[in-house]
């Protein structure tokens, strides 16, 4: 968990970044060049057959399923091993993140009930993990571990849910054939996961020919990474490959031979869930790079007097911001107050409701999703740009709002579960919370 907070917040420095450059780079006398760049079309062809995609198409459709596939993997370990498996654990952050979808769509739509920009409600309903797991960086030990946890299951909860809309929402036409196809590949990766393969490359393989094929059926292709994430086993390794690892290290330092070495490598491969091992290599490709590279593909936005004056009477732009701020504050705050007064969860960890209220009003940060979504649901350019204006000020004010509140209210009101935080200490370390964990004499 610590590993995965320490990447979420430093891959969120680099996407402010590229999302600065980005609204730059589309704000310079050179402003055609941006569009111009990221529609160059890159493909392959192959006797008659041409497979190709923008720059935008490869990053938005391929790269980006990269992190679908990270947070399949997110939601598979927690539901196996992690916050998810406690019904009391989940329930607050499972009910804050309803709360924090249903609340801001209806925000939303009364707004834009028509026309349109209509379609574009499914903007609202996510909550941008690497920005929120930033913010709450810059608080250290101020912020009590348990919120992030908190804030953490509340994102996977709320990605699942964002998922699952864009699924069914966002598909505008199917192939069955395609479609066919990607079930019978899910199947296998279904029997692969019950067979509990530990080796990683029939994940690999199978997932490549499932993106294509989720891709040829008009479904978004991101959603192939997501199936590949839940699939992929999270298991604990059995106790027999564990216990088979010292026998081979010991083999190897007696013998030490390469064939010894592959094998000692292979006994410690199968003692690690390769969910796990999947998750080790491809999590900072997607915080590191894939993200910020979506964010300069998709964060600029040519902004002049006009733009601004229209999007400030735009009830797209309004809608969205105002749905992020009001709406996360809201609905997830209500919603987990609730489920804290009501007995079906608690918060323990020294958690107040003030913590809660900043943590409920940061999750209006809506970033990476609400900007993937934009490029789903509108295809006027005028829409997206307004959308667009409507993410990034509502994200700023939510990032304010929260910081101002967990910074100046953090201590002042009751705790959530009093009594909870008087056991034994959260699982994440005092001190600074992403610091590298110290060797022990």
């Amino acid at each position: 968990m610590r590993a995965f907070l320490a990447t979420e917040a430093g891959g969120a420095m680099l996407l402010l970044a590229t999302s600065l450059a980005a609204l730059v780079w589309a704000n310079t006398p050179w402003h055609h060049t941006y569009e111009t760049f990221w529609s160059t079309p890159l493909g392959v062809t192959v006797g008659d057959r041409d497979f190709s995609l923008t720059l935008e198409g490869w990053v938005n459709d391929a790269a980006m399923a990269v992190f679908f596939l990270v947070i399949g993997l997110e939601i598979s370990r927690e539901v196996t091993v992690g916050e998810l498996r406690d019904r009391r654990s989940v329930a607050v952050p499972a009910l804050g993140a309803l709360g924090g979808l249903c609340v801001p769509i209806l925000i939303y739509l009364a707004f834009n009930h028509t026309g349109q920009a209509a379609h574009g409600w499914g903007v609202v309903m996510s909550t941008d993990t690497a920005f929120l797991i930033g913010v709450l960086a810059l608080f250290g030990p101020r912020c009590p571990d348990q919120l992030r946890l908190f804030l953490l299951t509340l994102a996977v909860v709320d990605d699942l849910g964002a998922i699952t809309v864009m699924a069914v929402a966002y598909t505008s036409h199917a192939s069955w054939v395609a479609l066919g196809i990607a079930v019978v590949l899910v199947g296998v990766l279904g029997w692969l996961r019950w067979m509990r393969e530990w080796r990683l490359w029939p994940y690999v393989v199978v997932g490549l020919a499932l993106w294509a094929a989720v891709h040829a059926s008009g479904v978004h292709a991101t959603l192939a990474g997501v199936a590949l994430g839940l699939l992929v086993p999270a298991f604990p390794a059995r106790a027999d490959d564990v216990a088979a690892v010292p026998a081979y290290a010991r083999r190897l330092a007696l013998e030490t031979t390469a064939e010894q070495q592959h094998l000692t490598e292979l006994a410690a491969r199968a003692a690690v869930p390769a969910s796990d091992r999947l998750q080790r290599v491809l999590h900072p490709w997607s915080a590191f790079v894939v993200v910020p590279v979506f964010g300069l593909a998709n964060a600029g936005v040519h902004v002049d007097g006009a733009t601004l004056r229209a999007a400030a009477t735009s009830p797209l732009t309004v809608g969205i911001a105002v749905a992020l701020v009001a709406g996360n504050a809201v609905g997830i705050f209500g919603a987990a107050s609730i489920a804290l007064r009501t007995g079906l969860g608690q918060l323990p960890g020294r958690v107040r409701y003030s913590h809660l209220l900043g943590g409920a009003m940061l999750a209006g940060i809506g970033f990476t999703i609400a900007l993937f979504v934009t490029a789903l649901a509108f295809d006027d350019p005028v829409l997206r740009d307004q959308a667009k204006i409507g993410i990034l000020a509502g994200s700023l004010v939510a990032a304010v709002l929260g910081s101002v509140v967990l910074r100046w209210m953090g201590e002042r009101w009751p705790l959530c579960s009093p009594g909870a935080g008087d056991g034994p200490p959260p699982a994440l370390p005092a001190g600074p919370w992403f610091a590298p964990e110290q060797p022990v004499s």
